[in-house]
């Protein structure tokens, strides 16, 4: 545990140098929000039906827009190299980078989630489920998504790659999470849809660290 968390302190130093890293993400969410009306309809009526799905979309786009940088940086300075070589678990340096991701992306974005709800005029009964199905699967999407980083991370343009890997796995979170929104919203039961959203967070937390650590070394030594 302590490994981990001087690793995360680590990461976390490193994205506040480039806090970029930080801003991209939630400035492309709340683009998408600002232009969308503009593009399609401001109606009320209609923003308040699709707006579980476009802030989904919007979240989902903006997690993979950073998911290229997870390993990037480390791969460019030559310390990942060093961190496969490290006696320490490359579990754990894994799950630090992911936790990092996650804390500068899903997390700041399910925080100003509200925000972008009141702008697609959605309902307050359905705050509560976008808060929470954001904070359920956006873990998620930077798991899967690490997996295409990893997988990438020796190639100079890897994020065109990155989402044509990585999308299929992304369409059940936006499935369930749209659909918790969208239950939320119109006063229906939530628990079904956050305990499958739980069951997929649980499922990538079991296996996708693995696949992460196998990915790394399979792109390093190739």
């Amino acid at each position: 545990m302590s490994f981990l968390l001087s690793a995360l302190k680590r990461d976390l130093l490193l994205v506040f140098r480039h806090r970029n890293d930080i801003i991209n993400p939630l400035a492309f969410f709340l683009m998408v929000a600002v232009l969308f009306p503009l593009g399609v309809s401001p109606d009320p009526t209609f923003l308040s039906e699709v707006a579980p799905g476009v802030i989904w979309v919007a979240a989902l786009l903006a997690c993979l827009l950073s998911v290229d940088g997870i390993f990037r940086t480390d791969y460019e300075d030559g310390s990942l190299e060093q961190m496969l070589v490290s006696p320490e678990s490359l579990l754990t340096l894994v799950l630090a980078k992911v936790l990092t991701h996650w804390l500068v992306s899903g997390f700041c974005l399910a925080i100003i989630s509200p925000l972008v709800a009141m702008m697609f005029f959605l309902p307050e009964q359905g705050y509560f489920a976008l808060i929470v199905s954001l904070l359920l699967g956006t873990p998620t999407l930077s798991l899967m998504g690490a997996i295409g980083a990893a997988l990438t991370v020796a190639l100079r343009k890897g994020g065109v790659l990155i989402s044509l890997l990585v999308l299929p796995l992304y369409i059940p979170v936006l499935i369930f999470g749209a659909g918790t929104v969208q239950a939320g919203a119109m006063g229906l039961p939530i628990q079904g849809y956050l305990a499958l959203l739980a069951a997929i967070l649980v499922l990538s937390l079991m296996l996708a660290p693995f696949a992460i650590a196998a990915a790394l070394k399979i792109s390093i030594r190739s």
